[in-house]
């Protein structure tokens, strides 16, 4: 790797002048065809290696993000039809165990954080008036460190045929003593060398999302606009600055944690394997730092839902300070609810109920969001345009997942439901039913500006109503699965009459509704690549009529200007349908 690098320092040395590249401060989306922007800035790959423009490495996120979601949804797909029947008919359960631990990985660093980094290095700049971010040469360093991450993360995938690597069989959680290789043997995939290279990997992951925060963090604080103050700050930017804050608490205590397994595992230490409690302090570390990283990946969302529910329901955010503050407190409260995940653990009594309070409380200012999202569409006029649609899908998930976490919150009922698929369906309700469901509602919404194309009006609802189809009847499955006491991670369950039976059928219709997410997901990737290459140009600077109601905001504003400077130059722009004005174009 260190030769690898040092030849990509030479080759980029003699290339001529690409030291005096310099974003525009105007530029830099993909769609622009002036022959100006090769003037500032390297041409075809090398202006991907070597940018510092927000907006194009808003992109690489995006790309990355949506590559890294395929990859996970692919990887649940097997273990899904592994699940189909009782017996292990496809994969055995070392590999189901490896695609286990992998997915969650994936789903949640290469996919969940870099996701909203993308809507965050694009638009924040945008939305607050900046020239670009504050540190540009960190933050395309922090999109660098992804790569080799997601490599190491899925080595045990890619190595060379014919090793004895293997890939982490440990689930996300990296349990100890599991994970530190204890009674597996070196061929358990657990003390090989793909549980290194998992841990080396997320430490990639970790010091990107610190990078990028303390640069979103120095970009709202310093760069806004003469007339962008805290008081008119755009909710999208409250909430990733609060995650930011988030961040920077969180993720330096799993890169810690993740140093001492490292010592653990190859330098004979004992911080996890000591007797009396070395596995407790493991959890206690992992979750101080993994409840938080709930909320960082749900508190970017919720600002994409408060952000463009309104807009299309006809009127402003109903209690825009209370939704600041509510997003605030979460922040706050967050740190304080780990160990509900660790109720059947055996601590103390007074400690668990102590955080059980905690769990309960933090349901509030959560709860304070779905009254101001549901009283904001109350009596308005609301326009069911794909972003619309999965706003108003993200906050009914988010009902279905906020009670269920209600339940487990309380120490009786968290004993009995402790590690059974309810988690996983309760989870699961948040992280797709929330987070991917905003992060489509931000790709339809903004899929204008970004791209200066516009998608295809009935695909995007054909793949709001399968996703949503798919993902109630996958996760809502997984509920009852729980009640009837299926305990999660397992590759294989048994099949006999009566409730037995019963699991079975529920694992065949989880099954299923994973494959309608899937068919789903694939009309999704057709209709952006399609409409990307092929898609009506816009050149109407309110495609979304945003006028009408007074939402007309920075970040439009900013397109307007662009398509303004493009008519100028002698551009010819194409009529452009959307699906929330008036439809110019019949390409339905």
């Amino acid at each position: 790797m260190g030769l690898f690098l040092a030849g990509v320092a030479v080759w980029l040395s003699r290339i001529e002048d690409w030291r005096s590249y310099t974003p525009l401060a105007g530029g830099g989306a993909v769609g622009e065809e002036s022959g100006y922007a090769h003037e500032e800035k390297p041409g075809g790959l090398i202006r991907w290696l070597t940018t510092v423009d927000h907006k194009d490495i808003g992109i690489l996120y995006g790309a990355y993000a949506i590559f890294a979601f395929a990859v996970g949804g692919i990887m649940v797909v097997l273990m899904r039809t592994e699940l189909l029947a009782p017996a292990e008919d496809i994969i055995g359960s070392q590999f189901y165990n490896s695609l286990l631990t992998s997915h969650g990985i994936t789903m949640l660093f290469l996919f969940g954080t870099p996701m909203l980094a993308a809507f965050g290095n694009y638009f924040i700049p945008l939305l607050i008036g900046a020239d670009d971010m504050a540190f540009p040469r960190i933050n395309a360093i922090a999109f660098w460190m992804l790569p080799p991450g997601a490599l190491l993360i899925w080595g045990g995938f890619l190595v060379v045929p014919f090793t004895d690597i293997q890939p982490a069989q440990t689930a996300w959680t990296m349990y100890t003593p599991l994970s530190a290789g204890v009674g597996t043997g070196t061929q358990g995939g657990v003390s090989g060398l793909g549980v290194d290279f998992m841990l080396l990997g997320l430490h990639f992951t970790g010091i990107s999302a610190t990078m990028g925060a303390i640069n979103f963090i120095a970009t709202i604080f310093t760069e806004r606009d003469s007339d962008v103050n805290w008081a008119n700050l755009d909710i999208f930017s409250w909430t990733m600055l609060t995650q930011s804050g988030l961040i920077l608490f969180a993720f330096p205590l799993l890169g810690s944690a993740i140093i001492m397994l490292l010592l653990d595992r190859n330098f004979a230490t004992t911080f996890f394997l000591a007797e009396g409690g070395g596995a407790i302090l493991w959890q206690h570390l992992f979750w101080f730092f993994g409840h938080p990283e709930v909320y960082i990946l749900v508190l970017p969302p919720m600002g994409l839902i408060s952000l463009i529910l309104p807009k299309f329901a006809g009127r402003k955010l109903f209690g825009f300070k209370f939704v600041v503050y509510s997003t605030l407190a979460i922040g706050v409260l967050s740190f304080g609810v780990w160990a509900h995940h660790m109720f059947a653990t055996g601590i103390d009594p007074r400690i668990r109920a102590s955080f059980m309070a905690v769990s309960l409380a933090i349901a509030i200012p959560s709860a304070v969001k779905v009254f101001n999202w549901t009283t904001t569409l109350w009596g308005g006029n609301l326009r069911l345009t794909a972003p619309m649609l999965f706003c108003i899908g993200a906050v009914s998930n988010f009902i279905f997942g906020g009670v269920t976490g209600i339940f487990v919150a309380a120490i009786p009922v968290d004993l009995v439901l402790h590690d059974t698929y309810y988690i996983v369906g309760h989870f699961h309700y948040i992280v797709m039913g929330l987070i991917g469901f905003a992060a489509f509602a931000g790709i339809y919404y903004w899929f204008p500006i970004f791209t200066g194309k516009m998608y295809q009006k009935r695909l995007g609802k054909w793949h709001f109503w399968l996703t949503m189809v798919g993902t109630n009847l996958t996760f809502f499955a997984m509920l009852l699965l729980g009640y009837l006491g299926m305990p999660r991670r397992y590759a294989t369950y048994t099949f006999e009459v009566g409730p037995q039976q019963m699991i079975t059928i529920l694992h065949q219709l989880t099954t299923l509704g994973a494959f309608i997410l899937l068919v789903g997901q694939i009309i999704f990737v057709w209709n952006m690549l399609q409409s990307w290459y092929e898609g009506p140009v816009v050149d109407n600077n309110d495609p979304w009529d945003l006028k009408k109601t007074n939402q007309f905001t920075n970040e439009w504003g900013w397109n307007e200007r662009r398509l303004e400077t493009a008519i100028a130059d002698g551009g010819e722009e194409d009529a452009a349908r959307t699906d929330g004005g008036e439809n110019v174009d019949s390409t339905e």
